[in-house]
């Protein structure tokens, strides 16, 4: 079944970065042919904690996608990371998504439940409490991607593939 999806990534943060690796991520999954479901980017969302998740949850409401997939840059991890949870002050919710099953045999990429307590945490949690109280269920993930070299750019781009792919079957709850 056909599903759609949106797919976010975030501009550049930090002086010192000429890119963001979620919209380089992304970039190269746009160019990917024969992904069988309808792809919808919001690419470069700003680094801003209330215009990332207003822009995010327009999106949302304008697609009501069956998933939404948000991507941030985690630079100083080595690995893709799955965000189990969003807080918010001493609030948290849980993605209700089965991240084991997801991930299982994957070569780089981890589960984490510490969304950085930056602008990622805060559209993660956002999107997550918006599709939270919605009668169509709807998933969400945050997926953190580290910086991108020749060397891992191209088994992070197959597990980010094969992470779609999972998630788009049935659901593994």
């Amino acid at each position: 079944m056909t599903q759609t999806i949106l797919l976010t990534s975030f501009d550049i943060w930090m002086s010192h970065h000429q890119t963001n690796s979620s919209d380089e991520l992304l970039e190269k999954v746009s160019q990917v042919s024969g992904i069988p479901h309808h792809l919808h980017f919001l690419r470069k969302l700003p680094v801003d904690f209330q215009e990332a998740p207003k822009e995010a949850i327009a999106k949302i409401n304008e697609l009501q996608p069956d998933l939404v997939v948000c991507c941030g840059m985690a630079e100083s991890r080595q690995k893709l990371t799955v965000e189990k949870q969003a807080r918010c002050g001493k609030e948290a919710i849980v993605t209700p998504l089965n991240l084991p099953p997801l991930i299982h045999d994957l070569k780089l990429t981890e589960i984490s439940e510490d969304a950085g307590q930056f602008v990622c945490e805060a559209l993660y949690y956002a999107v997550l409490t918006h599709l939270h109280p919605h009668p169509k269920k709807r998933d969400a993930l945050f997926v953190h991607v580290p910086i991108l070299t020749p060397t891992n750019f191209p088994p992070i781009l197959d597990d980010f593939l094969h992470l779609l792919h999972r998630l788009t079957q049935s659901n593994p709850q």
